[in-house]
């Protein structure tokens, strides 16, 4: 059983790329913001903190879901900005599986662009809409766990470089 983990800061790519490869090898997608956007819709937009814990509540979610899709042995993508040093425990729990992680970098200026255009599409919940918010970096680094490293410049499209690279890893096993 594979599991891809597509990681990165806000804005590098990570739910487009996430979201053509779950459909390449036609598996499920679970991402941290599919789960965060409708409870935001659901209990509101709150403050900065209210958000973080919302984003805490949706990893929960999204490592509980996962765990039921690799009890039932099947692969999955699973996208969201991973926190080193936090979740390498819930990651680690899902043992069975062979896990790639997929880092999707780009430099900061286009990174800020990007926040800045999608702000009108994105849910007011999140704080990276915030121009104050938009500067502050978390950590874009893997989290520490054994298997596949792959680290990308995604502010290329299309990402085809990177999927076949992908591609290589996932028909090892």
């Amino acid at each position: 059983m594979k599991l891809l983990l597509i990681t990165g800061l806000p804005g590098t790519g990570k739910t487009t790329l996430a979201r053509r490869l779950a459909s390449r090898y036609g598996v499920a997608l679970l991402g941290k913001d599919l789960i965060k956007e409708p409870l935001l819709n659901t209990l509101g937009a709150g403050t900065g903190l209210q958000s973080r814990l919302l984003s805490d509540a949706s990893f929960a979610v999204l490592f509980a879901m996962a765990r039921e899709f690799v009890a039932a042995n099947l692969d999955l993508v699973l996208e969201g900005n991973f926190r080193p040093g936090e979740h390498e425990d819930a990651v680690a729990a899902l043992a069975a599986a062979r896990v790639a992680q997929v880092l999707c970098r780009i430099d900061e200026p286009t990174r800020v662009a990007r926040l800045a255009a999608r702000k009108q599409q994105r849910h007011a919940g999140h704080q990276d809409a915030d121009p104050a918010v938009m500067m502050q970096r978390s950590s874009d680094e893997f989290l520490d766990l054994p298997g596949e490293r792959l680290a990308f410049d995604c502010a290329e499209l299309p990402v085809t470089r990177q999927i076949d690279t992908i591609d290589r890893w996932w028909r090892q096993g």
